[in-house]
């Protein structure tokens, strides 16, 4: 009998031994971040990281539903705790990065990220602010890191504050609107490739793009953005952006959607040469 599984779990020591359990139980996984402050972790992209997650503690709240989000469907809920106030988030964090500096532990980076899509809060520029000064005050060689799927990018005030993060990642999975909207699956019909595109111009030489690579099949549709074709749509889009860096990267952990693949470190990083030299932009593999 398949037992429908909902799992919250605190980053730690219990994270690797929940994230085994739920890989063996099927795609009605959910795996949340229970707490608005979470880890610190160690992030294979950006070091020690200390993750700040805006979204509700017991639900999912996205613009996207991508087929690979660790974090399970939109369909789980969004949950019944609502959104973090911004004052919980700055009391929260101040009182973790105290803690950790006064316990001598190291940290990289104040990473957004957690259960949806960060930008989505309605707060998002005032929390940037006062992460920036905590920062300054607890750890002032650390970076502060935003993961965004960019669909908030075209309101002015949210661009704004992204431009202020040391890393603004934000998320372009592939340069075709037929695979985007299979492997991201966006909720907005006027979310598209081209106007995507084209408002990420604005981060020209600060932002980081970042492009899940992988392979595999959902409800029958062949999903794959490794073809050739589609990596010279995504190098011509680099092009267009010009961001600082780039980074791909493939599965690591268990997705919503068992049936995809993922794409091997030596082939990630034949296709990272290939990008590099056409763009002339770093790219880190991962």
């Amino acid at each position: 009998m398949k037992i429908p599984l909902r799992i919250l779990i605190v980053t730690g020591k219990n994270d690797y031994l929940c994230r085994k359990i739920i890989s063996k139980m099927g795609k009605d996984q959910t795996v949340l971040f229970h707490s608005t402050i979470f880890g610190p972790i160690h992030s294979r992209r950006l070091g020690v990281s200390l993750g700040v997650n805006l979204m509700p503690d017991d639900g999912k709240v996205c613009s996207f539903d991508c087929l690979y989000c660790e974090a399970g469907f939109n369909s789980q809920g969004r949950g019944t705790t609502g959104l973090p106030l911004r004052e919980q988030v700055y009391s929260q964090l101040e009182e973790k990065l105290s803690e950790m500096r006064a316990n001598g532990a190291p940290l990289d980076v104040i990473t957004f990220s957690g259960n949806g899509e960060p930008t989505l809060h309605p707060d998002f520029p005032h929390i940037i602010e006062s992460t920036l000064a905590l920062r300054d005050k607890y750890y002032p060689n650390a970076k502060v890191s935003v993961l965004t799927n960019s669909t908030m990018i075209f309101k002015p005030e949210v661009a704004e504050a992204l431009k202020k993060a040391d890393n603004n990642i934000l998320k372009l999975d592939s340069a075709f609107e037929e695979t985007l909207r299979l492997l991201d699956r966006p909720n907005s019909k006027e979310f598209t490739v081209e106007k995507v595109i084209e408002a990420l111009r604005q981060f020209e030489g600060t932002g980081i793009i970042q492009t899940m690579i992988l392979r595999g099949s959902h409800e029958g549709k062949n999903v794959d953005n490794t073809a050739n074709e589609e990596i010279e749509a995504l190098i011509e889009a680099y092009k267009k952006i010009r961001p600082r860096k780039i980074m791909i990267y493939s599965l690591d952990r268990s997705t919503p959607e068992e049936n995809l693949i993922k794409v091997e470190k030596d082939e990630l990083m034949q296709i990272g040469r290939r990008i590099e030299s056409a763009t002339d932009i770093p790219v880190d593999v991962n």
